[in-house]
């Protein structure tokens, strides 16, 4: 992964920006293609490794390890490895990913409906 210098002025643009938009700071924390996901999948329950991989398949191991631990040191899910051979790993949404479960529900209601085609969606200037 490439290091981020910290001290440049896009990253305090970056912060500043975070600090007044609820939704930029929330798409930082969930932000790219795979982390909702791997919240959705999360959301019914803890699941090993293995099933998160068998429940998205289409994700390469590399971006699947890599929002992992990004989702993990963001604080919104929990890892728990028991010291055995092979190794058992579990992960499950921490206190503040359960709290973001209805967000990623909603999300998962609205994209059935439009699925669906039940929006009646109508022009914003209309």
């Amino acid at each position: 992964m490439t290091v981020i210098k910290e001290s440049s002025t896009i990253q305090e643009n970056r912060r500043n920006i975070l600090d007044q938009c609820p939704v930029m700071y929330v798409m930082e924390k969930i932000g790219g293609f795979w982390k909702p996901i791997i919240l959705f999948q999360l959301s019914t329950g803890g699941k090993r490794y293995s099933e998160l991989k068998r429940a998205i398949p289409e994700v390469t191991e590399k971006m699947l390890i890599q929002h992992l631990k990004q989702l993990e040191a963001d604080g919104l899910i929990i890892r728990t490895a028991k010291p055995v051979v092979p190794p058992h790993v579990t992960y499950e949404l921490s206190e503040a990913g359960n709290k973001l479960a209805p967000v990623i529900d909603a999300m998962a209601d609205w994209a059935f409906q439009d699925m669906k085609g039940e929006h009646n969606w109508k022009p914003v200037n209309a």
